[in-house]
């Protein structure tokens, strides 16, 4: 039995459709991600997941109940982390951790040691002692999924959790998430972040409400199929510009240290040729560093679907 089954969810806010129709699966013991932008609809399922939103249409199974029928049995069994966790700032860390255990009625004697071993995977006990509002945005997250975690769920949903936290706080957070999975806790994440896709075991690409694909990160990226290629220079603008003018390119999106393209076809079994793109781009002043094939991204995927 899969601890979290969505099928067929919609929800609406007044003439607004915010998810249409969504189902997917998170198998046990595994890292389910929902992978898009801000206001794709990712909130939205989680919150109705967790019995704070009700819904439109389909149907949401927690742990093999209805989570409309059964609603109480889905929060006190969830370990959920919204995108903004409401620690107490003016209470410690173990003040926090304390008040969380008590508020799902933790026994005292096993409330001790569950906060001891938070304090093993989080790194959080040199700083038991400091208040929350004094704690860095990293610290402040792993803060906020030991209370969440503080009951011992078997299942948690995450809502951006790494929102806005730096690359090694990051690091480390995943790799709490991992040990998590390892000990057989069922993990659904949100995340903008692409490379954070990559560290899940199965990912639903959501934008506008909808799932455009899902399956093994590995998976989507070899289902790309077309020939990809990056070309790498200090001005990906201006390469974006004349690549886009030239009509040259099927694709072409803008990334960090270049633009990434596919060539443009011309008939039914030709296509344009890397030179042809090499002299466009060099014979309207664009210095390239260099002009090479690559394996699609998922964000490469994902700027394919969106545009379909």
């Amino acid at each position: 039995m899969d601890p979290i089954v969505v099928s067929s969810l919609r929800k609406s806010y007044g003439s607004v459709e915010a998810v249409r129709g969504v189902s997917f699966a998170v198998a046990k013991g595994s890292i389910f991600g929902l992978i898009g932008p801000d206001g794709g609809g990712k909130t939205t399922i989680m919150r109705s997941l967790v019995s704070l939103l009700s819904i439109d249409a389909g149907e949401l199974r927690f742990m093999g109940r209805r989570v409309d029928e059964e609603p109480g049995y889905v929060r006190s069994r969830v370990g959920y982390m919204p995108q903004r966790f409401s620690l107490y700032q003016d209470l410690t860390v173990e003040e926090n951790l304390r008040f969380f255990g008590d508020l799902f009625a933790v026994p005292r004697r096993e409330l001790a040691q569950r906060v001891d071993r938070l304090y093993g995977f989080s790194g959080l006990a040199p700083f038991k002692a400091r208040r929350a509002a004094a704690l860095s945005g990293g610290m402040k997250q792993k803060l906020a999924l030991s209370c969440m975690l503080v009951h011992a769920p078997e299942v948690i949903v995450l809502d951006e959790p790494t929102f806005g936290v730096d690359p090694v706080s990051r690091g480390e957070f995943w790799s709490i998430l991992g040990s998590l999975r390892s000990e057989g806790t069922t993990i659904l994440v949100s995340t903008a972040y692409m490379d954070e896709a990559l560290l899940c075991d199965r990912v639903a690409l959501v934008y506008k409400g909808e799932i455009l694909a899902s399956d093994v990160p590995s998976a989507l990226c070899a289902g790309f199929g077309d020939d990809l290629y990056l070309a790498e220079t200090e001005s990906p603008h201006r390469a974006y510009d004349v690549l886009l003018a030239s009509a040259l390119c099927g694709e072409c999106n803008l990334f960090g240290e270049g633009v990434h393209f596919t060539l443009a076809s011309v008939g039914p079994d030709a296509s344009v040729g890397i030179g042809e793109v090499e002299r466009a781009l060099t014979e309207r002043g664009v210095a390239l560093k260099s002009l090479r094939p690559i394996e699609p991204g998922l964000e490469d995927l994902f700027l394919r679907l969106m545009k379909e």
